[in-house]
């Protein structure tokens, strides 16, 4: 039985902004596993910066409250709310709210760098 504890996984900030917990990647750790999950944070006022990914990615946000662009589309995000992220799409995501906006990342299949594209523009 592995069992995984937030509190001891080492916090780093990610290449959107975001600040991740990772707690497994299948890429890296000895987990048979297709995709990897991470937790992220992103402060009260913060965004993360416009990314894509070349894998599909879902966050279940946890709480706070968010504002998450994909593409051309625009939509706020609560606890318990599940995004689908479809391989490809230009996604950020904003806290709009007072407290930390947290969130689960499932990337299938499992994040790598050279997978993933930082872009430049502004969408929000």
């Amino acid at each position: 039985m592995n069992i995984i504890k937030l509190n001891n996984l080492k916090e780093f900030k990610a290449g959107d902004g975001s600040i991740l917990r990772e707690f497994f990647n299948p890429n890296k750790d000895n987990i048979e596993a297709r995709y990897s999950l991470a937790h992220a944070r992103v402060a009260p006022g913060q965004h993360t910066e416009n990314h894509k990914l070349n894998a599909s990615e879902v966050y279940y946000i946890l709480k706070g409250e968010g504002q998450m662009y994909i593409d051309d589309e625009t939509a706020n995000v609560y606890p318990d709310d599940v995004v689908c992220i479809p391989s490809g799409s230009i996604q950020s995501i904003k806290n709009i709210g007072k407290t930390d906006l947290d969130f689960i990342c499932i990337v299938d299949p499992a994040w790598k760098l050279e997978d993933e594209e930082i872009i430049s523009q502004p969408q929000h």
